[in-house]
């Protein structure tokens, strides 16, 4: 995926971390699902699939395998239980982001942790299972 730097820039600038939203002067404004697509220029996305979870989708494991491109021992060493969702440390993916032989896999953990990091944050320094959804 192509990262406009330019709006990458302009989109942390105005990001409010204490309350996941983006703040222009005293607005307070969060994006919609389709507005963070138009943004992203993420047309694989089916919006449906963000408020929904399909009964036969694969697990977790499997989605991280998917994006990760790496064997089911470790990915299931590093999958963490917070709260009521499970969750993979930034730590791990940034280990793979600098190291992973395989360029589309490492654009994809990256994508993947910038989902889960910046725009729907959930547990502190982890992506959340449900952000998977969100890379291919």
């Amino acid at each position: 995926m192509k990262v406009d730097k330019h709006l990458f820039r302009a989109l942390v600038q105005f990001w409010n971390l204490a309350y996941s939203c983006f703040t222009f002067e005293k607005v307070d404004i969060v994006p919609t699902v389709e507005e963070y697509m138009a943004l992203l220029q993420c047309v694989k996305i089916q919006v449906d699939r963000v408020y929904s979870r399909a009964v036969s989708a694969p697990t977790f494991l499997k989605r991280l395998m998917n994006i990760t491109g790496m064997r089911e021992q470790w990915v299931a060493a590093r999958i963490k239980q917070k709260g009521d969702n499970k969750c993979i440390s930034w730590k791990n993916l940034k280990d793979l982001v600098l190291a992973h032989p395989d360029a589309k896999k490492r654009v994809n953990v990256f994508a993947l942790s910038i989902y889960g990091l910046v725009f729907f944050p959930k547990a502190l320094g982890h992506v959340d299972e449900a952000v998977t959804d969100l890379v291919n």
